[in-house]
């Protein structure tokens, strides 16, 4: 049996602290900080990120440094015969397609899963392949088995604020400021490789309220499990851990049998939602 080493990068929420204990690796990714060049969890804390983004700092995300990727795999292949790397959906950055060409020269040693996936439900890929790996899967059929799964999940995001997708030239400035004006609480959805505005709240209230019946109907409609037996609820939230404590105690109460998994959001997909965002998720259980 291969030995077989997981390895993602901090889009998945998985800190270099977590990776140690999950037995992972975690490729950082850059944030440029003022033009100086930072990583995530390494020499950029959650607080000094926040810290950064409300003083209106220049902050730019990047995909991971070609060499920093190519210098892990070589690092874990003087160990592991194998490696399954899982980044950031390929639809939401390039950094999956450009591993995907990386991985080539590797002969069949590395194997890139593109299983269109980011924060907490990419961390879920992550444990499902190290469970797969605990079974015996090579890393072929690891890749395999995740990408079959790939749109087996969804994530709703409550937005706080419009100030940052407007920055980010995904809202138009009208927009932004009409959102403002009507004190618009956004419910953004991700499947797949699809990010789509779901829902308009008027409040906080409502929009945990739309969350939570959107995982409810995604349980009975979409996965064929009304108790969700077969499915794990995971949480973030983005500098605002009081709410996001008080918000899985009502997410618990719609789901009073699951264990509810909650992180902050990783910081490359909080740098463009801003502060005071509340996320729900499900995945599809995978069978070793």
């Amino acid at each position: 049996m291969s030995k077989i080493i997981v390895v993602t990068d901090s889009s998945s929420g998985i800190t270099q602290a977590e990776a140690k204990t999950l037995g992972v690796e975690v490729v950082p990714l850059p944030f440029y900080i003022n033009g100086q060049i930072h990583y995530e969890e390494v020499d950029l804390t959650q607080d000094e990120f926040y810290n950064h983004l409300q003083e209106g700092t220049e902050l730019k995300t990047s995909m991971p440094i070609l060499g920093d990727v190519t210098d892990k795999w070589d690092e874990l292949l003087k160990e592991y015969d194998e490696v399954v790397y899982i980044p950031l959906s390929a639809g939401l950055s390039s950094s999956c397609e450009t591993a995907i060409m990386l991985s080539q020269d590797y002969d069949g040693k590395v194997q890139v899963v593109n299983n269109k996936r980011v924060s907490v439900t990419l961390r879920q890929s992550v444990l499902d392949a190290v469970e797969l790996a605990k079974a015996g899967k090579s890393a072929k059929e690891i890749k395999e088995i995740l990408e079959e799964n790939a749109y087996e999940s969804s994530i709703y995001i409550m937005i706080d604020t419009l100030e940052y997708l407007k920055k980010g030239g995904r809202l138009t400035r009208t927009a932004a400021a009409l959102g403002t004006l009507l004190r618009i609480k956004p419910v953004l959805q991700i499947q797949g490789d699809k990010l789509d505005t779901f829902a308009k709240a008027r409040t906080v209230k409502q929009g945990k309220s739309i969350m939570i019946k959107a995982i409810q109907n995604d349980f009975a409609n979409r996965f064929d499990d009304p108790e969700g037996n077969n499915m794990h609820i995971e949480m973030a939230y983005t500098h605002n851990l009081e709410d996001a404590e008080a918000f899985k105690a009502e997410v618990q109460e719609a789901f009073p049998n699951a264990e509810i998994i909650m992180n902050p959001l990783s910081l490359c997909i909080a740098c463009h939602i801003g502060p005071g965002s509340l996320a729900l998720a499900c995945s599809k259980k995978v069978e070793a």
